[in-house]
């Protein structure tokens, strides 16, 4: 009889055959939990935000990028800048929201506490259902997501027709189950928060401002256009105006500002109500203190001249302090450190809050006038050599630009939201180091402000943006 030899191997290698299968569901599970998270995340960033419209304003609503919290506050996007609601929302997925235009009439009722309560209740319901949608529209582009991945893996493992419609149909389910997870049960309340939002100062915590009244005093009809902003409208430092007057004098208004400039070559009647120092609320929107005098509102004065046909706005530099964040940024060793970027984000967050009241109300005014809003020229250039005596490098230098473009998309953004017409004016080749910069100097009268031709280089990209018929 012929012998049978007995080996061990032959009883690892079944126990062998399964550990490796389970190794391999394991795996493959694993893999799908990491799948779903990641394809969350990928969905929120890329499904198109829900428009809504509403008390005059559209809004689009959608979900910031989930954080690790089970609550925590939403995201305002205003003019481009992120500003963190005052509500918070319960779930580690919570609303985006981007205000994307503004139509002058219904908006103003809505902002300065209209009596139509059904209006603004609206916004807040309309706020509601944009996120129901939304989270519709994620779902499926995140299952879409998994349903792709899932089928790349399936094709390149070769499986069975049945098997990986058993893969794509679990993973579906899974992606849908924390879908439902995350929008349906985490975030349940956020619907109910949204419903109590009757204007987008609601969602920053700040009362809504008192609509400029008109100053006192008589009509001024012969008025063509205005100029309203700060000391880059003023044109401090240059020429001072023929005639002044004693606010012309104590707001720095000059005879070579773009005002008097665009005056000069459109032959117009124009009312320059710029004064340096001048913020949004505090100049513009508000009255203002400057040379132991008291500015009346500059939007009150404007409400004087109803035939003007063109408004050109010059603000937002004094609201962010430009002049002192210069100044600290020549003196200290580097300006881009997190105390100083800390502080200027939260300029610029209150900025555009006051910036959207201000075109708010520039939109309503009668007559609909053209409006212009100028941003700000790069004073710096590539050259700063020059300037190494005052403390500013190249390295600060860049830092101040990359600062002073957040304020100017913020300008731009906010007037297209308006429909205005956003410029900037160009000082190529003749910033402050160049041979002949169109900026004034360290010793001179009114450093980093427009020498006459910077004023009138202004002029010249407002005379490009007016409308056919008005220059």
């Amino acid at each position: 009889m012929s012998s049978v030899r007995f080996s061990p191997l032959s009883l690892w290698y079944p126990i062998t055959k399964s550990w490796r299968r389970w190794a391999e569901v394991a795996a493959s599970v694993t893999a799908l939990i990491l799948l779903l998270p990641v394809s969350l995340w990928l969905a929120v960033r890329i499904t198109p935000l829900q428009s809504v419209t509403a008390a005059g304003q559209t809004v689009d609503v959608g979900a910031a990028s989930p954080g690790w919290a089970w609550s925590g506050p939403g995201e305002l996007d205003l003019f481009g800048q992120k500003i963190i609601t005052q509500p918070d929302f319960p779930g580690p997925v919570r609303p985006k929201l981007r205000l994307t235009h503004i139509t002058a009439n219904a908006e103003v009722a809505q902002l300065f506490g209209s009596k139509d309560h059904d209006g603004a209740a609206t916004l807040g319901r309309q706020l509601a259902g944009g996120w129901l949608r939304y989270g519709l529209w994620e779902g499926a582009v995140s299952a879409g997501i998994v349903i792709l991945v899932l089928a790349a893996v399936t094709g390149l493992r070769r499986y069975s027709l049945r098997r990986t419609a058993a893969v794509l149909l679990a993973g579906t389910v899974a992606m849908t189950a924390v879908n439902v997870m995350g929008f349906g049960l985490l975030a349940s309340g956020t619907p109910d928060t949204l419903r109590k939002v009757h204007s987008l100062s609601d969602l920053v915590g700040r009362e809504n401002m008192t609509p400029v009244s008109p100053a006192a005093g008589p009509t001024m009809g012969e008025v063509e256009a205005i100029v309203i902003g700060d000391s880059t409208a003023a044109g401090v430092g240059n020429r001072q105006l023929p005639k002044p007057n004693v606010l012309d004098k104590a707001c720095g208004r000059s005879a070579d500002s773009f005002a008097e400039q665009l005056a000069e070559v459109n032959s117009w009647n124009v009312l320059n109500l710029s004064c340096s120092g001048a913020t949004t609320r505090e100049g513009l929107l508000g009255p203002q203190q400057t040379g132991g005098l008291t500015a009346p509102p500059q939007l009150a004065q404007v409400e004087r001249a109803p035939k003007a046909q063109v408004i050109i706005v010059s603000i937002g530099a004094d609201d962010l302090n430009w002049a002192d964040l210069t100044r600290l940024c020549a003196a200290s060793p580097s300006c881009d450190d997190r105390a100083t970027a800390a502080y200027f984000q939260q300029q610029i967050a209150q900025f555009v809050l006051d910036y959207r009241d201000l075109v708010t109300q520039l939109a309503a005014l009668p007559g609909n006038p053209a409006v212009i809003v100028n941003q700000y020229y790069d004073p710096f250039g590539p050259d700063t050599s020059c300037l190494a005596d005052e403390g500013i490098t190249a390295s600060k230098a860049k830092t101040l630009e990359t600062r002073l473009d957040q304020l100017n998309t913020a300008l731009s953004q906010g007037a297209e939201a308006a429909g205005f017409t956003s410029v900037r004016p160009s000082f190529a080749g003749h910033t402050l180091c160049s041979p002949q910069p169109w900026v004034q100097g360290p010793t001179d009268r009114a450093p980093l402000h427009p020498t006459a031709a910077g004023e009138l280089a202004i002029a010249l990209a407002d005379q490009q943006a007016l409308p056919p018929g008005a220059g």
